[in-house]
């Protein structure tokens, strides 16, 4: 399995974007798919997630209203729409899969960094 994430850039507070992640190496049905982020000095956090079939989403508290998963079956790709981003939301973010049920994330992508500056 290969998940690639890529999108990540330099912008500036208020303004948007777009994670992809592209996967492969499966089939990913009865997986779900997820995105997370790591700032210097935290710990990693967890964003949203959404089921590869039937396209059910799951919201961090911190990022609800702002940040859109989704997943599109036929390129096998995962995004992250990142809308009014802050300086807070600086970090390296990850694309992962698990299987659906288990509570490991069992596959990571080699991570983007986003950097939103005032």
């Amino acid at each position: 399995v290969q998940l690639q994430a890529s999108g990540g850039g330099s912008v500036q507070t208020g303004d948007s974007l777009r994670l992809s992640c592209a996967a492969s190496g499966r089939s990913f049905s009865n997986y779900n798919m997820g995105w997370f982020r790591q700032a210097p000095g935290k710990e990693r956090e967890f964003l949203a997630l959404i089921s590869w079939t039937a396209g059910r989403t799951y919201y961090a508290e911190s990022v609800a209203g702002r940040f859109t998963i989704s997943r599109d079956k036929s390129q096998n790709t995962v995004a992250l729409q990142m809308n009014s981003l802050s300086p807070e939301d600086t970090a390296v973010y990850y694309c992962a899969a698990k299987f659906r049920g288990e509570a490991d994330w069992s596959y990571w992508g080699q991570g983007t960094q986003v950097t939103v500056s005032s």
